[in-house]
């Protein structure tokens, strides 16, 4: 099936996940579809956007379900399209929601180091996740309302907890635990145990879309050293069908298996750091390579029909964390990950292949050559 295809059919027969409250599940596929109408100008994902999230989103900005007392980093994400959303309507509700959520993140407990917590009910804890749930869009809201000191925070979140979870081996695990009280938490460093792909996915996502955001200048310039190395020892982990392993350092644990919304978040950070310039031009071709055998790989090998002919991405990992969780304790260790359900067409795997598809589209427009798409953009991504 061509995955614009998939795409449309997905988005319309899409539910909201959690019931149409304000989530970040919901938010994966809000920021695929943006991205995906900034590539070609196609009206059709700008429907679909809006015909999903403005449900969720009331003539005031007040969103559907949405607690800020909870405190949970994960309910930042979905505003990142609401910039977008403002943008192409003029509509003042986008932006109050936007207010909504930074209004949050001005209260949102945090470590002694000054990162957020990950949730109220995770206290004390930075998890990898957070920090593509929030500091992005952080750092749009800061430009679109002149606050720069927010910029400066975000990315004093970004050094700090790639501190915190950095492994010998140039990757990071999934989380840290300031208070050291949780059992998956290394007495000593705080750290978790292991390092998840999709967690990593996230971090990678972070980096680059915060970067993308700003100039390249001294203040930024430590991050892109470091997504630099980060996107580095991505593709010398790259398997040889194109994907990424579950638990990434483990590659020949039994049982470790090729996953596809880590390899779609590690596909769309590849290809746009390689356009945005944020990798040395020498390493521009190679980059980029590496990120669309990943796009291709995925679109090749994980969408597939099921028995009833409905095409599916496949080979989603549906939920991991850390700590207590439905009666259950998430250890963190390498066999926990893999232990966890494997789903198809979650949004966590969608939106991000949607992003990498998105991606690709703008790259083969700018550099013609060997593409997995053939499409054509229409103008350059801004957010």
């Amino acid at each position: 099936m061509n995955p614009t295809d998939y795409f449309d059919e997905f988005a319309q027969r899409y539910r909201p996940y959690k019931g149409g409250s304000w989530c970040y599940e919901d938010g994966c596929l809000y920021r695929g579809l943006q991205l995906l109408f900034q590539a070609t100008g196609e009206k059709r994902w700008m429907d679909h956007l809006h015909r999903l999230a403005d449900r969720q989103i009331g003539a005031d900005g007040t969103l559907l379900g949405y607690d800020p007392a909870e405190y949970n980093i994960d309910h930042i994400l979905a505003g990142r399209p609401l910039f977008a959303l403002a943008r192409d309507t003029g509509d003042s509700r986008y932006l109050a929601a936007a207010e909504q959520l930074a209004g949050q993140l001005e209260s949102h407990p945090r470590i002694p180091q000054g990162n957020y917590w990950h949730k109220q009910r995770y206290p004390h804890q930075v998890w990898l996740d957070g920090l593509y749930m929030g500091l992005p869009f952080q750092i749009e809201y800061a430009l679109a309302t002149d606050k720069p000191w927010l910029i400066t925070d975000a990315l004093r979140q970004l050094s700090t907890a790639l501190s915190l979870t950095a492994t010998p081996a140039g990757l990071y695990v999934h989380g840290y635990d300031d208070s050291r009280k949780q059992r998956w938490a290394d007495p000593e460093t705080g750290k978790s145990p292991a390092v998840w792909a999709r967690a990593v996915g996230w971090l990678a996502m972070a980096l680059v879309d915060a970067l993308a955001l700003l100039p390249d200048d001294e203040i930024s310039r430590p991050h892109r050293l470091r997504a630099r190395q980060l996107l580095g020892e991505l593709m010398a982990r790259q398997t040889s069908s194109g994907l990424w392993m579950q638990v990434l350092d483990a590659p020949n644990l039994e049982g470790n298996y090729e996953e596809s919304s880590a390899s779609a978040m590690f596909a769309y950070a590849l290809i746009r750091a390689a356009r945005l310039g944020l990798v040395e031009p020498d390493r521009v071709p190679e980059t980029i390579a590496a990120g669309r055998r990943a796009l291709g790989a995925l679109l090749s090998m994980r969408l597939v029909a099921d028995t009833e002919g409905i095409t599916r991405m496949t080979t989603i990992v549906c939920v991991a964390g850390l700590g207590g969780f439905e009666g259950t304790y998430r250890d963190g260790t390498p066999r926990y990950y893999l232990a966890e359900r494997v789903v198809s067409d979650d949004p966590k795997g969608v939106g991000p292949l949607m992003m990498a598809f998105a991606e690709s589209v703008i790259d083969q427009s700018l550099s013609p050559g060997t593409s997995v798409t053939g499409q054509r953009s229409r103008a350059d991504l801004s957010g």
